[in-house]
């Protein structure tokens, strides 16, 4: 029998020892590796090609979002499963709008967690105790879309869309409290570039200011508080 390879993320040493009791308690499956940031997660999946991926949302570094858009655009075929304690509607609808194929919290049960992992294996998309093939994923995702009061498709752009890698660390530098010409300068691009990067995620988080947008970040568990607060700020040059 051919075993399910599954690759854990976590940046919590307990919690990686408890999923990796659990998976080396079942027949049918093979832990190939373990990391514990998002660089880790996309090196580890890159060397093992495993099947599925455990991943925490609130890494050190790339969040489990940007690493998941990360995988689907290098065509990556490993079944993500987003394990979060940031367990809300609108943070299952940017998961799977990333790519992912289950959000699970992390309180879920180790019998529940095996019956997600074979479920997602076989190319199923798993929320709560709903099971879809892709077609009915996309009818839960417009009508969570829906329901969240976001239309679904508005002037060519979807709700909840991901944000660009350079979208999330300019808004990583919000969250420290920057200024979009602090930002410009700590990433030699320009103010005006900046303004419009900084546009563009005020849309796709449906939010009216970068105090809201950093508020959503940090409450989603996108950026580590301690990070911001411990990094240092950019000196301008005069």
């Amino acid at each position: 029998m051919e075993k399910i390879r599954v690759l854990v993320i976590d940046d919590h040493p307990l919690f990686r020892q408890g999923l990796r009791d659990v998976l080396r308690s079942e027949s049918d499956v093979d832990l190939v590796g373990e990391g514990s940031n998002g660089q880790e997660a996309l090196e580890l999946s890159r060397q093992h090609k495993p099947d599925a991926i455990l991943l925490d949302i609130n890494l050190p570094g790339l969040n489990g979002l940007q690493v998941t858009r990360q995988l689907r655009s290098e065509r990556s075929t490993a079944a993500v499963i987003v394990l979060t304690a940031y367990d809300d509607v609108e943070q299952v609808l940017h998961a799977f709008r990333a790519g992912a194929s289950a959000y699970c919290p992390k309180d879920v049960t180790p019998h529940k967690l095996i019956q997600v992992l074979r479920q997602v294996v076989q190319g199923h998309y798993i929320i709560g105790d709903q099971v879809f093939d892709h077609e009915g994923l996309q009818v839960w995702l417009e009508k969570g879309v829906e329901k969240a009061g976001r239309p679904y498709v508005d002037e060519e752009r979807e709700a909840f869309s991901p944000l660009s890698p350079r979208e999330m660390e300019i808004l990583e530098y919000v969250t420290r409290g920057l200024s979009n010409k602090e930002i410009a300068y700590s990433l030699g691009i320009s103010h005006q570039t900046v303004k419009n990067h900084m546009t563009a995620i005020l849309q796709k988080l449906d939010v009216e200011d970068r105090t809201q947008a950093a508020v959503y970040a940090l409450r989603h568990g996108w950026v580590r508080l301690q990070d911001s607060q411990s990094s240092k700020e950019p000196k301008l040059k005069p």
